[in-house]
């Protein structure tokens, strides 16, 4: 059962219509009994390994939490239970990627090849959702929450079905009171629920699965392409997997708020800001966060001076890079993204002195444009490597993208690319309705709360021509596939 299908459709309608009758009390396990039947369609199997990992946390948490008891075994506690939890997602997630670094050593050194070929499924969300039950461990053991009694509680926080199989990662302290006494949810929570959805889909099947025709064509022979349809192909993947993924989250925000839950904010314009650390920031926030709190602190954040944190900078980001996918390419782009926070670092004192000298108005928008497009580029080289299926194919890309030509647009090469002329004018207008409503939101116009604030007829007119613009103008029909979403590979 996928985000962007009927049945999915369905099931939130029913799942909504029902919490409405479960008092409040007892709606977590309403929530609960939801969730793990939205699993099993979606795992099947793997529903069992979700209970393993409940009853991890769980057990953990309690052992860990709390103020008496000893410290050292409280600790031994900890590090063994997030091991556990650790190693499940190195077994499922890198256990190929080893056999394979294993088999390109031995292929290097000309060694006879002794790594066994292996076909380890992932079961979807294990990334998500374990780093919740690590978080929650650690949150009880820091003495930031107290350990939660009631296990189907628990239970509900780690499997909630909104999140589950691509975020955003949630933190216990924020969601396991909101399970204790939900809110109720209001008309106003419905528009603004339903808003989110719509604009969610618009995302994902107006433009992200445009995009992706567009960047599987040049990719599928890449190496045949000119560098202004390369160029292209990069910024129609940084594109696509912002809508994509930015997508799935505001669909997942404004379910979970159809039943009185609130889920925190994943995207905030990211592709407007100006600097790298400012896009972390903006980006997947509920991982950035969690990589914050979790590793970066711990090993030291940036107490323990310049050198340190730099370090600790590093580590973090090829931690990020390795999370995102099981192949060094994703390494390379977490550590491209730690250098260009290094950089950033390193090189304020310069930058500062510059503006000093040239008297330039860091407010003017030309400055802020300046940076933004810096920024925007940066990220965009960045994504050739979590897009690249190997080294070769990114080192030719990145050399050979750079005959950029502004008549790309409009020569026909788009229709060229997989799409007819139609679906290429529908993909431009959107991108151009995508940009107004971030720049909007980015300047604090909230679009969907003044399009809540209309008359009733206005408010209605525009729901329904947007649900019925998604309905007719998504990429729906033969060999579309529903489970596309990038991030529930992750």
């Amino acid at each position: 059962m996928q985000f962007v299908s009927l049945e999915f459709l369905i099931f939130i309608l029913s799942a909504c219509l029902i919490t409405c009758i479960i008092p409040q009390k007892y709606r977590y396990i309403w929530f609960l009994a939801a969730s793990w039947g939205f699993y099993y369609k979606l795992n099947g199997k793997f529903l069992i390994l979700l209970l393993f990992v409940t009853v991890v946390a769980y057990v953990a948490g309690r052992a860990v939490g709390g103020e008496n008891g000893d410290r050292s075994k409280k600790k031994a506690v900890l590090v063994s239970s997030i091991t556990i939890l650790v190693l499940m997602l190195g077994y499922f997630k890198y256990t190929g990627f080893l056999m394979d670094t294993v088999s390109s050593i031995q292929s290097f050194f000309k060694l006879s090849e002794t790594a066994p070929v292996l076909n380890i499924i992932l079961p979807a969300g294990i990334s998500f959702y374990l780093f919740q039950a690590i978080g929650y461990i650690a949150d009880c053991y820091m003495g930031k929450i107290e350990p939660e009694n009631n296990y189907l509680r628990l239970a509900t926080f780690i499997s909630f079905f909104p999140q589950i199989s691509a975020g955003p990662i949630e933190r216990a302290s924020n969601m396991l009171p909101q399970y204790v006494s939900p809110k109720k949810v209001s008309m106003d929570d419905i528009k603004d629920a339903a808003l989110l959805i719509l604009w969610g889909y618009f995302q994902k099947i107006i433009i992200a699965d445009r995009l992706v025709t567009v960047v599987n064509s040049v990719y599928a022979n890449y190496e045949q392409r000119d560098g202004g349809v390369l160029f292209l192909a990069t910024l129609c993947y940084t594109l696509q997997i912002y809508c994509d993924f930015a997508g799935y989250s505001n669909i997942a925000i404004g379910t979970a708020k159809l039943m009185g839950i609130k889920l925190m904010d994943n995207f905030k314009n990211p592709y407007l800001s100006g600097s790298v650390a400012e896009f972390w920031r903006r980006w997947h926030i509920s991982l950035s966060t969690w990589f914050r709190d979790y590793i970066y602190i711990p090993l030291g954040g940036n107490r323990k001076g310049l050198t340190r944190k730099l370090i600790n900078l590093m580590i973090v980001f090829a931690v990020s890079g390795l999370w995102h996918g099981a192949a060094w390419t994703f390494v390379v782009w977490g550590l491209i993204h730690g250098l260009f926070q290094v950089a950033g670092i390193l090189l304020k004192p310069l930058r500062d002195k510059l503006v000093d000298v040239f008297n330039i108005d860091r407010e003017s928008f030309s400055h802020k444009f300046i940076k933004i497009f810096v920024t925007f580029m940066l990220v965009n080289i960045g994504w050739v490597f979590f897009r690249a299926e190997s080294f070769a194919q990114a080192a030719f890309i990145l050399k050979n993208m750079w005959t950029i030509s502004p008549w790309i647009i409009t020569d026909g090469t788009l229709i060229s690319l997989g799409l007819s002329a139609p679906d290429v004018y529908l993909m431009i207008g959107s991108l151009i309705v995508l940009f107004i409503v971030d720049v909007c939101n980015y300047r604090g116009i909230i679009v969907r709360e003044n399009i809540n604030k209309q008359g009733l007829w206005m408010r209605w007119v525009i729901y329904i021509v947007a649900a019925v613009f998604v309905i007719t103008c998504g990429v729906w029909g033969p060999g579309y596939d529903a489970s596309s979403f990038i991030y529930s590979s992750f």
